[in-house]
């Protein structure tokens, strides 16, 4: 995935917003909360960073192109990194970054899931 996908594909997802930070990151956050950032240097290819359940933490560590996402990991939070090929595909990347979105979204305050229009 593109920086031009990956920046579509996170603008669609609701109540989202976009800073580049972090030398020069893109980082996308729902109700002020980072929920992926991406880096896309020509020299190492594209970094996706995301937060994930336990059990994906567990199992995804394992898989080749993956790995705990430095800083983030090493704090006790349960982030993957997609550094390197074979990774993930683009579909599967997608999915985890819903669900990073999901995960995120969910430990805001009712109020705010209200306010942001993430509740049924």
């Amino acid at each position: 995935m593109n920086q031009a996908e990956f920046n579509a594909f996170c603008q669609a997802m609701p109540a989202t917003s976009h800073v580049v930070q972090w030398g020069g990151s893109d980082v996308w956050k729902v109700g002020g909360k980072v929920f992926v950032v991406a880096g896309f240097d020509a020299d190492e290819g594209p970094r996706f960073s995301f937060k994930v359940s336990d059990l994906s933490f567990e199992i995804l560590q394992e898989q080749p192109g993956l790995r705990p996402a430095p800083y983030l990991a090493s704090r006790g939070m349960t982030w993957i990194q997609h550094y390197a090929e074979p990774g993930l595909s683009d579909e599967d990347l997608k999915a985890y970054i819903a669900e990073s979105h999901r995960i995120v979204g969910s430990g805001l305050s009712k109020k705010k899931q209200r306010e942001l229009g993430l509740l049924d």
